[in-house]
This record gives C-alpha cells, structure tokens and sequence, in this order.
C-alpha cells in the first residue's frame, strides 16, 4: 500500500492550574484559533474548541506522526506561553499538570460538537470536577480522585 490512512478522533480536556477562572470570554476565541495552529502544524486538525473561565475542551483529527503525550504537551506548553505574552498580568498562567484524553466514534461526532459549543451553559449546572469525574467514569477510566486535580 503506498499511502497511509489514518482517522483518529480524540477528545481532550484539561483545566487551567488549580482551576482558577483565568480564561475570560473574551480570549476564548483568539485562544481556540491558536491552538487549531499548534494541531495543524503537527498535522492535526481541530475540529471544535470549547472553553470556560477554567478549562477547555478540544475535539480534533489526531495526528498520526506524533504521540498523544507529545501533542497534548505541545499544545499546553505553546498555548501557555502565548496566553502569558498576551495576557502579562497573568504572568503565572500555567495549565493543570495531567489531561484527559478519550477516544470518540466518528458516529459520535456530532453530538460531541454540540456538546462543547455549550460549554458555558453546560456549566451553569455541572462543575468541571464533577463534569470530569462523569467523563472519566464514562469511558471506563480508572483514577484516583487525589491525582486528578494538581
């Protein structure tokens, strides 16, 4: 086979340290444009980002050059140094150490897009820990509730 196809649909969430409300509305979109460049220059694709004041969640085409850590490293290193030079008063800005990452059915898809396109009235009712939690337990992921919120 001369070419290779690859379709690796991965939703991803994480928070900002210890969840502090340091994403205002208006950085959301500038900050979503941002990180669909770092995915696209690792051969990504960003199909949707949805974020509040303390985390984000992001559905995209995975790469297939490049490791899930190593992606998701990238996106929190260079999108932190560029929430720092455009926000100096938030100089300290730092996302959470860990992430979630979870594997989605193209079949899924679409309603994962709706999902993250009403982050903010979703968390009118659920918090991000409890929103977290639900996501972990939903695909079958083991943790330790003392591990998840550095």
């Amino acid at each position: 086979m001369s070419h290779t196809y690859s379709q690796i649909l991965v939703h991803i969430v994480f928070s900002t340290k210890n969840r502090e409300p340091l994403l205002s509305d208006n950085i959301h979109d500038e900050l979503h444009a941002y990180i669909g460049g770092i995915v696209e220059n690792r051969c990504g694709t960003l199909l949707i980002a949805g974020s509040v004041a303390d985390h984000i969640h992001l559905f995209l085409s995975h790469p297939r050059t490049i490791s899930p850590s190593d992606l998701v490293r990238d996106i929190k290193s260079v999108s932190s140094q560029w929430m720092k030079e455009k926000m100096p008063r938030e100089n300290d800005f730092a996302w959470q150490t860990g992430y979630g990452m979870f594997s989605i059915s193209p079949s899924h898809g679409m309603a994962l897009e709706k999902y993250i396109a009403r982050q903010p009235e979703h968390h009118l009712k659920e918090t991000f820990q409890d929103e977290y939690r639900r996501l972990m337990k939903k695909y079958r992921i083991e943790y330790e509730e003392r591990y998840l919120w550095d």
